[in-house]
């Protein structure tokens, strides 16, 4: 017996196979915003991390210029 998929939202399970077209739509929707919003979390901790090193690098000068 193959794995029947389910969709759980806010801890019901639903049978994808009962949703109507435009319900299906949504799921894909939602799924797709959901690695949007990975990936622009992941970019948002890499600017993060960029920023924190252009900063140290500027201090750095700043301080080299004080000696």
């Amino acid at each position: 017996m193959p794995d029947e998929q389910t969709v759980s939202i806010d801890g019901v399970d639903y049978n994808p196979a009962d949703f109507t077209p435009e319900q299906v739509q949504l799921v894909n929707h939602v799924s797709d915003l959901d690695g949007q919003i990975r990936r622009v979390a992941m970019q948002m901790e890499q600017a993060q991390v960029a920023r924190s090193h252009f900063m140290a690098k500027l201090k750095e000068t700043l301080n080299d210029d004080k000696e």
